[in-house]
């Protein structure tokens, strides 16, 4: 029998309640109209050229950096649950498998965010070199300011 080996040393988690129902975290999460006002760390805009959120769809991005460099990403969902979770495998490098979850709790949204690395010295490079951990915890606060101006354009409506 094998011994289940950990994958902590791997793996990024970050949770968070938002402060908008699931529909509309659910909705900013995944349409391109949207994504690309508040995907990734401070500083970086977006164009996107592909988004099928279904099963096998293709999800192809370039992240434009402050100083001017484009970074390709090329992703491909694997599961997609309405308004519960949708995984995706990261497959342009670095390699990693992103699992987000949604869970409605009245008004507000506990969203679940995990990143699974393919190596701990993969995880590792991506910390220091890109610094992944705090850029997630920047595209948090700025999905959470994005939703909060869209509830004030839906409530002005």
């Amino acid at each position: 029998m094998s011994a289940i080996k950990s994958t902590a040393d791997r793996e990024l988690r970050l949770t968070r309640l938002l402060n908008a129902p699931v529909e509309l975290v659910w909705e900013v999460f995944t349409n391109p109209e949207h994504i690309k006002h508040w995907w990734g760390p401070n500083g970086f805009t977006n164009t996107i050229t592909k988004m099928e959120i279904e099963p096998g769809g293709e999800w192809e991005l370039v992240m434009h950096g402050p100083d001017g460099t484009d970074y390709k990403n090329k992703s491909v969902f694997k599961e997609v649950v309405k308004h519960k979770k949708f995984v995706y495998e990261h497959v342009s490098g670095p390699k990693f498998l992103t699992t987000i979850e949604f869970e409605e709790k009245g008004n507000q949204t506990q969203i679940n965010w995990h990143m699974l690395f393919e190596s701990r010295e993969q995880f590792i490079q991506v910390v220091k070199t890109f610094k992944a951990d705090e850029g997630l915890k920047q595209n948090i606060e700025k999905l959470e300011v994005y939703l909060h101006q869209q509830l004030q354009l839906n409530n002005q409506q």
